[in-house]
């Protein structure tokens, strides 16, 4: 069976998000939130261009229908995402590293119900199935460490939530910004990233620079780590910017909660945390979800 190019895109961005996220859980020991935020997307911005050029070199001619759309989107994606990543690494600090990924992969549900209601971007049956089978899967693989009396549980479900409200959000702008210039959906989910990451980056230089300067040497102390973010980030929204110009964002983002599964994998591997039975048992649930979304296509 042939799968479909969004599939393939979605799958390679989980493994590189799930790559991205392991490394910045490691950076954060020696950087602040802020500074982590400002390195996914400063450091990524030399691979963003290098794909760009790529890209319209091989597409060339490309003619790029640049609109207001576009630089609207684009800006109200990139805030959404910039927020949407402290969120995220804040749940790192609290949690370990697979249920911090779980809840931050809320974004799946949360793209279904803001397609169906605000961007006219609904799922056949079948198709909310699966988003709530994931969903599902995700909630029994974290239901112990949310519900276990811990001082910070109640800060790491709002932190995860909003994370993938912001996630959400960004989709949708994105596939609009994208579909704007009307290039195709690789050039003008490459144009997208471009214009994304250099003004990602200068709001986090921005408020690093004002609220914590002595970050900046840190940064720049570690290089390497930063390259590392900076590459698999760009890398992994290579895959969720083009997936998402070319199918509907709830479909992708199900698909892309198999992260969760490589998360564990991870977190199993490299970072020595343990693995309970309620996360095995979320694997399968997602599993399910996955086959059915691969079906669908």
């Amino acid at each position: 069976m042939n799968m479909e190019p969004w599939i393939l895109f979605t799958l390679f961005a989980a493994v590189m998000q799930s790559v991205r996220t392991a490394g910045q859980k490691q950076i954060i020991e020696r950087i602040s939130v802020q500074a982590a935020t400002l390195v996914r997307f400063l450091f990524g911005i030399k691979f963003a261009a290098i794909y760009f050029i790529c890209v319209s070199w091989i597409y060339k001619p490309i003619q790029f229908e640049v609109s207001t759309e576009f630089f609207l989107f684009g800006a109200l994606a990139s805030v959404a995402q910039v927020l949407a990543t402290i969120c995220l690494i804040n749940v790192l600090n609290m949690k370990n590293f697979a249920v911090g990924t779980s809840l931050a992969k809320t974004e799946a549900i949360l793209t279904a119900i803001l397609g169906a209601l605000f961007f006219a971007s609904t799922l056949s049956v079948l198709g909310y199935v699966s988003v709530f089978i994931g969903s599902a899967g995700l909630v029994v693989a974290s239901r112990y460490k949310i519900t276990d009396g811990d001082k910070n549980n109640f800060q790491s479900l709002v932190y995860g939530l909003c994370a993938g409200l912001g996630f959400a959000l960004a989709s949708f702008w994105i596939r609009g910004a994208s579909l704007s210039l009307d290039a195709g959906p690789i050039p003008g989910a490459a144009a997208v990233l471009l214009y994304m990451v250099v003004l990602q980056s200068l709001i986090c230089l921005f408020w690093v620079a004002i609220k914590e300067p002595e970050q900046l040497h840190l940064i720049r102390k570690n290089v390497k780590g930063c390259l590392f973010i900076g590459f698999t980030g760009v890398a992994g929204s290579v895959g969720w910017f083009t997936a998402m110009s070319l199918q509907n964002p709830a479909l992708v983002r199900t698909l892309g909660q198999i992260e969760f599964v490589i998360s564990l994998l991870i977190t199993y591997l490299y970072f020595n945390e343990r693995v309970s039975r309620q996360e095995y048992l979320g694997i399968i649930l997602i599993a399910l979800s996955v086959f059915i979304v691969i079906r669908l296509a």
